[in-house]
């Protein structure tokens, strides 16, 4: 961008450089696939255009690409290709996860591992096999066996990964959740699949302050059914020396001792489909459903997002923000398989300064650095000199591709990341938990368009439809949608026998798609927009309006912090109301509220402004960051909340309750 040119949407904001697209892995993939296959792919959407079209082409050729360690090969690659749901995918093969993401046993690091209190721990590839060996032997001692669940209420460290990869070479099903969540909030997900072992840290650290977890852990054993053993990680802070009395049947033993000895590391053997993880919905409208996916399509579907959509490489080192409790942690961790060196941080992400994981990826050489929009919103907007940006300060000097997930990331975050990163890919990527993966997401060898993701994934028939599931024209917005099967689709949900909460999860609304809940356009690039959660779509007049948009033009006043739209009945109709958090210090007037209308009416249009503004000093949020809009929704309309437990701060929904403001 030159001079003082007032940016617009889908402007050009990065470009690869020519001189190196050829030693992209995306790119040696589309020459090597063209060989294998006797066809041409002149760009990346005849690439794409095949992997749709032939399925079982694409992802058996992907496989081979990529190496994946199948212990026996497949029979077939793709049967039921019609079925959606139903498909099945490499059939007669067998592998084992662990063994995928522990390819690599040499001295380069595997983990480097930082908390907000300055402390650094690294682990090699080889020690990380060590330690996998030694708690796979332990958690054999403790009677795990394939198919088992080894639940970890754990922070983001090494140990976490250590019990994951010992958990899958022995067949049983990992799940975890962060140490924030409370006692209730475990016992939902946890109480769902009763676990044979916890893991458990004892302590964490946040915001500078530090938490002890034993209530949780004493609530736990006395109410997870079936559960047999209990181990203690030594949290970041020195408990007193206490002994926790533990219900019969349940023994009790610390992380030392599970790894006291150590036996030749064994992998189980298991179908491509065997279930590896137990992830959970956010549970805001009800119990947290069990989302269960299996060993083989996790894999796969990383390693085609790592290698071919985010060039990862064993001379990388990958950093995302993230906790044990959200499933960006699953897709940080599967970055083992490619060799690349991971970053795990455990902690505020803006403790002591909001500069602080800034800095630390600039000791550390990050290369690709993950993240969310609200942690974007706070890098520095003003214009500095080269020499003073950001990047020159904190030393980001490896630094390449900035990812962002979480929510839709408004156009400006676009020229704020450039601003103060510089040259630097930025790729908004759009999934879920529902996939453990993404349905549109970066691409190294296509050019960023400011305020849109750059395109779908391949192997993802990505569509956008009207509601009877017609094809929409480029810029028009509808449901987002998948048209065809895909490997990492969830092998189900937990205690669902014959499949009819899965199917009506994804399925019902439109037969045959799989509806993810996202209100989106296509874009004349090929790329995506994602305007905020299609259940969340505000309706005034007839007139459907995305959230994301709506927040987008309120941030453009500089008093606004963030804001929430709820949609609430009104007189027949649906009338919007937006709510604010402002700088501090900052009282809405009437002065503000007209300001902050007539900004939207002058971005957007009259149909788009609030019928109501209102003040409120935070906003409630998931136990994953994002923002709780159906839970705002029900109390505005008077409706009771959901699950409240699934709340990270349940408490401010008081000020959205009965507000004077609603009733005129």
């Amino acid at each position: 961008m030159a001079g003082q040119q007032v940016p617009v949407a889908n402007e050009v904001v990065w470009s690869p450089d020519p001189a190196g697209l050829s030693g992209t892995q995306l790119a040696q993939f589309l020459v090597w696939a063209g060989e294998k296959h006797g066809r041409t792919f002149a760009d990346y959407g005849s690439l794409h255009a095949w992997s749709v079209a032939c399925p079982a082409e694409f992802w058996g050729s992907l496989a081979s690409f990529c190496e994946l360690q199948f212990r026996q090969p497949p029979a077939t690659i793709l049967e039921d290709a019609a079925r959606m749901p139903g498909a099945r995918w490499f059939g007669g093969a067998t592998l084992n996860f662990a063994e995928n993401q522990l390819r690599f046993q040499d001295d380069q690091p595997a983990l480097i591992c930082r908390d907000e209190a300055g402390g650094r721990r690294s682990t090699s590839y080889a020690q990380l096999a060590e330690s996998v060996a030694r708690a796979a032997t332990g958690l054999r001692r403790l009677g795990v066996v394939p198919g088992d669940r080894v639940a970890g209420l754990v922070t983001n460290g090494p140990e976490a990964v250590i019990a994951m990869l010992a958990t899958t070479s022995l067949g049983a099903v990992w799940s975890s959740c962060s140490p924030d969540f409370g006692l209730a909030a475990v016992l939902d997900r946890f109480g769902q699949i009763r676990p044979r072992v916890l893991i458990a840290a004892d302590s964490y650290r946040y915001g500078g302050r530090h938490f002890e977890l034993q209530a949780v852990i004493t609530g736990l054993a006395a109410q997870l059914p079936g559960l047999a053993a209990i181990v203690r990680v030594p949290g970041p802070v020195p408990l007193p020396s206490q002994t926790t009395e533990l219900p019969a049947g349940i023994s009790g033993l610390s992380w030392d001792a599970l790894l006291a000895e150590v036996a030749p590391l064994v992998f189980h053997a298991a179908p491509f489909d065997h279930p590896v993880y137990i992830l959970y919905s956010s549970g805001t409208t009800g119990p947290p459903k069990g989302i269960v996916h299996g060993a083989g399509g996790t894999l796969l579907q990383h390693l085609k997002e790592h290698r071919l959509h985010t060039d990862l490489k064993r001379d990388d080192c990958l950093y995302f923000f993230t906790t044990c409790g959200w499933m960006m942690w699953n897709w940080l961790v599967s970055g083992l398989a490619s060799g690349a060196s991971l970053v795990l941080y455990d902690g505020s992400p803006t403790w002591p300064d909001p500069e602080a994981l800034w800095r630390m990826a600039g000791e550390e050489g990050v290369t690709i650095f993950g993240t969310s929009p609200r942690f974007l919103a706070g890098l520095p907007r003003a214009t500095e000199p080269a020499t003073h940006t950001l990047r020159h300060r904190v030393g980001l000097t490896r630094l390449r591709t900035v990812l962002s997930t979480g929510a839709p990331l408004p156009p400006e975050r676009f020229d704020d990341v450039a601003a103060a990163l510089g040259p630097v890919q930025l790729c908004s990527i759009s999934g879920g938990t529902d996939i453990v993966s993404c349905f549109a997401l970066g691409n190294p060898l296509l050019p960023v368009r400011r305020g849109e993701l750059q395109c779908a994934g391949l192997g993802m028939a990505v569509d956008v439809v009207d509601d009877t599931g017609c094809s929409l024209p480029v810029g028009q917005r509808g449901e987002l949608v998948c048209r065809g099967p895909f490997p990492s689709q969830p092998v189900g949900f937990w205690d669902d026998p014959d499949g009819s909460r899965y199917r009506r999860a994804y399925f019902d609304r439109m037969p045959g798609l799989w509806t993810h809940g996202d209100y989106a356009e296509r874009t004349a690039a090929g790329g995506f927009v994602i305007h905020g959660r299609s259940d969340a779509v505000l309706n005034p007049g007839g007139v459907r309006i995305g959230t994301a948009e709506l927040y987008r033009a309120a941030a453009a006043v500089p008093e606004v912090h963030e804001c929430l739209a709820a949609g609430q009945r009104w007189q027949g109709d649906e009338r919007v109301v937006l709510f604010v958090v402002l700088a501090t210090g900052v009282a809405l007037d009437a002065e503000l509220t007209e300001r902050i209308r007539q900004t939207i009416r002058r971005q957007l249009s009259p149909r788009h402004v609030p019928a109501k503004v209102l003040q409120v000093p935070d906003l409630p949020r998931t136990r994953n960051g994002k923002l709780a809009e159906l839970a705002v929704r029900a109390v505005v309309r008077g409706e009771v909340p959901g699950n409240e437990a699934a709340l990270e701060n349940p408490g401010v929904l008081v000020h959205f309750a009965e507000r004077p403001e609603l009733r005129s």
